[in-house]
């Protein structure tokens, strides 16, 4: 007899139906699984042999072919197991014709222990929301019940095998449950980590301001001891909330590397600080079966690399991409799989190797050589790609000692969430989000050069050797100070200011 059921499979961070056929044949006893299964899938088998006889199920002793369709495209995952238990009971009719006809109307996803409990697996908030696109009522384990909040699909939560067969066989009566989704409640306590904290650097705050004002990337350099580390873990603070579609998108890249937690849904902007020992793929995401690196699970928030330099030029270069696209394309031979990855890049380095180059007390133990071998790691693509480059000087001792403290996060956030307003406002109807995002349409219409800009610009060009690109960010960066200010338009001091964060080299800048 043949049966079909339906489940769900995860291609990126979006979830596509698919059909788990079950066809029961005489034969000798045999369980093969077709239509390119993973090896979890291919697994599956073991495991649900064991349910179905720990359930109080018989298991057919008959040629049993389970095929996953539509066949071209990989399936990965324990999902399946629920799905092919469900099928095997309806094709040797072991649940009754009023059950079987109720199966087109759900979608089954969950792994089975081997006494038939339901177990938790990755990926259900984008299967729930193409059960939702469906219109079908999702079948998943109690574990995943917070995801299923997110989705606003309906779905029930059995506990084991055969609850769920007495649910559809009528013995037990069970509601869906179907919650909407709801502004989670305003944080009120207060963050630990406050910029007030951090003595001296103005010239480093105002750049992370005028960062978090408008997505731009920061690249800090300075001797160690003056605050970088300290300047980044305190960046989240003056970071603008979530919305509704930024927090989904997270919440699903989170449930595909089943990272979801106890949090029903992520509200607060991701910040991610991987190891400077990190491997390619661990950063952009890949794997024979790909996967989402840090730079995805960065998305809508900040990827801080500390010691910059250290990481390995191949780990560096990979960032350009995502950050001139917002996304990460992973090809393999029979499959292309694209991650978003739009994130703020946030990182810190020393000046040199031993950290004293340009040290008031301190000699530098480097050669010009080990100098220049250890800055360029850095890559002069990617240095371009970097909006906002600072330089943090030792701290004083009478900056230090001060017992006033400096403006906190809550004064700075205030600016900031006043920028993106505007910002909002001048982007609806669009993809962008943010000044750092904007297309060269937009810059065009939205950063028109104020009088006397032209022959700052030209200078600067001329003198620094900068790109075309680079002029695009400094007109970006300059619409976010406008921003802060609350002006309609560019003014030349927002383009001078904005030029002494650029370049790495000093060299001509203040003769532009």
């Amino acid at each position: 007899m043949l049966s079909k059921v339906h489940a769900c499979a995860i291609k990126g961070i979006d979830g596509f139906l698919v059909s788990v056929e079950v066809d029961i044949a005489p034969g000798m006893p045999t369980l093969s699984v077709v239509g390119l299964p993973d090896t979890e899938v291919k697994e599956s088998k073991e495991r649900v042999i064991a349910a179905l006889r720990n359930s109080g199920f018989d298991f057919p002793l008959k040629r049993i072919t389970v095929n996953l369709s539509p066949a071209e495209l990989r399936k990965s995952g324990t999902q399946f197991d629920l799905p092919i238990a469900v099928g095997i009971l309806a094709a040797s009719e072991q649940l009754s014709e009023d059950a079987r006809r109720k199966l087109p109307d759900f979608l089954f996803a969950g792994e089975l222990a081997l006494d038939g409990a339901l177990r938790p697996c990755a990926g259900v908030l984008p299967m729930l929301i193409s059960t939702r696109a469906a219109g079908k009522t999702a079948v998943i384990p109690p574990q995943n019940v917070l995801e299923g909040q997110v989705s606003s699909a309906p779905f029930i939560t059995p506990h084991t095998l055969r609850e769920l067969a007495d649910y559809l066989e009528g013995k037990i009566q069970r509601e869906a449950v179907q919650i909407t989704y709801l502004p989670p409640e305003e944080d009120t306590t207060p963050d630990p980590l406050d910029f007030c904290e951090v003595k001296g650097q103005p010239l480093a705050k105002r750049a992370l301001e005028i960062a978090a004002a408008g997505g731009h990337n920061v690249l800090m350099i300075g001797l160690p001891g003056t605050g970088k580390s300290m300047l980044a873990k305190r960046f989240p603070g003056i970071l603008p909330p979530l919305t509704e579609q930024e927090a989904l998108e997270i919440t699903k890249i989170y449930s595909i590397c089943n990272l979801i937690g106890k949090s029903r849904l992520i509200t607060k902007r991701p910040f991610r600080d991987p190891h400077h020992t990190i491997s390619d793929a661990a950063l952009i995401g890949g794997g024979s079966n790909p996967r989402p690196g840090e730079v995805s699970l960065a998305h809508n928030g900040v990827l801080f690399l500390d010691e910059f330099a250290e990481f390995s030029r191949s780990s560096l270069e990979v960032l350009r991409e995502p950050l001139e696209n917002g996304v990460v394309t992973i090809s393999r031979a029979k499959e292309s799989i694209t991650f978003p990855a739009r994130f703020t890049l946030l990182a810190a380095m020393n000046p040199c190797p031993c950290g004293n180059l340009g040290h008031p007390h301190k000699a530098c133990t480097c050669s010009p050589a080990q100098i220049n071998r250890y800055q360029s790691r850095i890559s002069g693509p990617l240095l371009d790609r970097i909006d906002l480059t600072v330089n943090l000087n030792p701290i004083k001792y009478e900056d230090w000692s001060k017992a006033s403290e400096g403006e906190k996060s809550a004064q700075i956030l205030a600016r900031v969430l006043q920028a993106r307003e505007r910002q909002k406002v001048r982007f609806k109807g669009t993809a962008t989000t943010a000044n750092a995002f904007m297309t060269p349409a937009q810059i065009k219409a939205f950063c028109p050069l104020p009088p006397g800009a032209d022959a700052v610009l030209e200078t600067a060009m001329r003198k620094l050797g900068l790109s075309a690109r680079s002029l695009d960010k400094i007109l970006k960066t300059a619409r976010t100070i406008a921003d802060l200010e609350g002006k309609d338009h560019i003014e030349t001091r927002h383009i001078i200011e904005v030029m002494q964060y650029r370049p790495l080299d000093r060299k001509g800048v203040a003769d532009v």
